[in-house]
């Protein structure tokens, strides 16, 4: 995924206002012209899009801007309909409907931002079909509405646009073999095959192969042309409207990051270098040289359409609130404590689902290639090998977001649990931060997907010092174990005391309270309890944090001592409250018999997590120190019930 954080822009930015985009489509010229003109407009505003928030996909986007052009400006007709599978290309997808003016103009100034434009395609958006995100749902979800379509007497056109990288999951081979033939003819699948994926190229990350004759063998209508000259678009859109008795699919050639040189996967002298414009923000310079290459080739094909000059807008720069100096990571010291493991684990093999750079991976990688496995976008094929690997001795640390490790492998990794072998799954970009994304990725039911899977711990550190002797315990353990890690930088005032060691079931006061203690995990969890203590502090409350690193085992003897020293207890999870450490440590209470129950609040998510600004976010859900003071102060004023 690359730098899903970034920052913002630190420069002028520019953006072609919506009239413009009308004035061109109504140009008489060559259609194949005002299509290729359309879409580098459509480029400039998806860069400043992407500038201005501070991350999103440029790569995925410019890689898919003709293509979607073309669709939609001279394609489409009707009910037809289009929609991304891969969701990567939502910045240029959203350049392109604002274009139409199908999304309001103002929309391209809130791209991941609250009651914005999320950072994957959502259905709350006009114009989007599905929600995408995660790989590989996306032809199978357009089948389903053909079959709609066939049993309520439609007849419209899908249009699916898939990543090359997405063919490597499982479910996009599965969504081959079974279409009917009543809807075959009026299904379209656009790969957009630009030779990379989040960091490095397909090829060298698990090999396509021939993807035509995979294709032809499951019985689709096959084409493969350029995926950027307009008049190859033109040739084989026309192609694919007269088959009408086969699902067809469309293997365009494209290049990521097209139309900037230096952000071309071209421009890559092999493919051991990474792509570094998968995801994020350009720098300020690099912004401007973007913007210089894309209108000096807008004014060409301006002339060459006979639209006249192009207007663009200049807006300065959003404010930026820079990265506090005092934010830390918990990424740097896993790597570092990944390696010292790996010194002394000679068996230890971590596998990786193309996240290399996001889970730290990659001094792993050069340090010890024959121990580093990238199995793709492929995370059950993954879990099942890492199965394997336990069965004949080895010691597998397997990798992903925890959005993808915790569902999408679920059955492998229950399945690898029966057999009672010692596997580390390594979950990243775990919580509801950072929130750009959207929900695809803000890994918030973890703890339900894989809490209850016997004999599988999952832990969660609230600091770097907290990482090493936390993986060194799931290594030790004899089963499976799930490290829940945040991605981001965050303050935290968390300290753990002299000499810690983690005990499980139990946890650690890091702030004494006579009147609740908030039991909470992780680097947001803990960071956000103790901030809001402080800021009871202030109100005259006594309000203590314990960090409870175990998010699916509570000790019982540790859980009725601390409800014996304080009269009321909260539990705040970063994470559903249904189903989260909370329910844990609440029914742990309930089991204990305590001889004195104490109030309790259970604090979590109660809904879908919205896509925003990360302050935004924490405000909007009242997980920030502010709101949660509030709360925890009406509770202990006994205005609120406890849940």
């Amino acid at each position: 995924m690359g730098d899903l954080i970034g920052s913002v822009v630190d420069s002028e930015l520019y953006y072609i206002p919506q009239p413009e985009f009308g004035r061109v489509r109504s140009l008489n010229g060559a259609r194949e012209d005002v299509v290729a003109l359309y879409a580098d407009m459509a480029r400039l505003n998806a860069l400043y899009m992407i500038a201005r928030a501070g991350s999103g996909h440029i790569g995925s986007s410019f890689s898919a801007l003709d293509i979607l052009s073309r669709l939609y400006i001279a394609e489409m007709a009707g009910d037809d309909l289009f929609f991304s599978s891969k969701g990567h290309d939502a910045p240029g997808l959203y350049a392109v409907l604002i274009g139409l003016g199908r999304l309001p103009e103002d929309k391209l100034h809130v791209l991941r931002r609250l009651n914005g434009l999320p950072g994957h395609p959502d259905v709350s958006i006009d114009g989007l079909a599905t929600n995408t995100g995660s790989l590989g749902m996306g032809i199978s979800k357009a089948k389903g509405m053909l079959m709609a379509d066939q049993l309520a007497g439609r007849r419209r056109r899908i249009f699916v646009m898939t990543g090359d990288g997405e063919l490597q999951e499982g479910q996009i081979w599965e969504s081959l073999l079974s279409v009917p033939k009543a809807i075959a003819g009026r299904l379209t699948v656009v790969v957009d095959h630009n030779k990379f994926q989040s960091d490095f190229s397909v090829e060298r990350t698990s090999s396509l192969g021939d993807l035509v004759a995979k294709f032809a063998a499951f019985g689709w209508h096959v084409v493969r042309a350029d995926g950027h000259d307009p008049q190859a678009l033109a040739k084989t859109f026309a192609e694919l409207s007269a088959i009408d008795d086969k699902p067809k699919v469309f293997i365009a050639d494209t290049v990521k990051g097209k139309g900037v040189s230096f952000m071309e996967g071209t421009s890559i002298d092999s493919d051991v270098e990474m792509f570094r414009y998968h995801s994020g923000a350009p720098k300020a310079d690099e912004y401007r040289r973007a913007v210089e290459e894309i209108e000096a080739r807008l004014s060409r094909l301006a002339a060459a359409a006979g639209a006249g000059a192009i207007a663009v807008r200049r807006t300065d720069r959003p404010a930026v609130v820079p990265m506090p100096a005092e934010s830390v990571r918990l990424f740097p010291a896993y790597t570092e404590a990944l390696l010292a493991a790996a010194g002394r684990h000679p068996e230890l093999i971590a596998l990786d689902a193309d996240l290399s750079l996001d889970m730290g991976l990659l001094p792993f990688k050069e340090k010890y290639p024959e121990r580093f496995v990238e199995c793709g976008i492929a995370e059950q094929d993954m879990v099942s090998r890492a199965g394997g690997m336990a069965l004949a001795g080895a010691l597998p640390v397997v990798h992903s977001f925890s959005c993808f490790l915790s569902t999408r492998p679920n059955e492998q990794i229950f399945n690898n649990a029966t057999e009672r072998t010692r596997i580390v799954y390594v979950g990243g970009l775990s919580g509801v931060l950072p929130a750009g994304p959207g929900h695809s990725h803000q890994s918030v039911r973890e703890i339900s997907a894989v809490g209850g899977i016997p004999n599988l711990v999952m832990a969660e550190p609230c600091c770097p010092e907290e990482v090493g002797p936390l993986l060194d315990w799931c290594l030790a353990y004899d089963g499976p174990s799930f490290l829940r890690l945040a991605s981001i930088p965050f303050v935290t005032a968390a300290k753990l005391p002299a000499g810690y060691v983690p005990k499980l079931g139990t946890g650690v006061t890091l702030r004494s309270g006579a009147e609740a203690a908030i039991v909470t995990s992780g680097l947001v969890g803990v960071a956000q309890a103790l901030a809001a203590a402080e800021l009871l502090a202030g109100a005259g409350r006594s309000v203590g944090v314990v960090h409870l690193p175990w998010l699916n085992r509570v000790d019982a003897d540790w859980i009725a001592g601390l409800a014996a020293e304080v009269p009321a207890l909260i539990t705040l999870d970063n994470h559903f409250r249904a189903g989260g450490q909370g329910q844990y440590v609440l029914a742990a209470l309930a089991a204990a018999n305590v001889a004195r129950m104490p109030r309790c609040l259970q604090i979590g998510l109660e809904d879908v997590p919205p896509c925003g600004r990360n302050d935004e976010v924490l405000r909007e859900i009242g997980l920030d120190a502010a709101g949660l003071a509030a709360r925890i102060g009406r509770f202990l004023d006994g205005a609120q019930a406890p849940r």
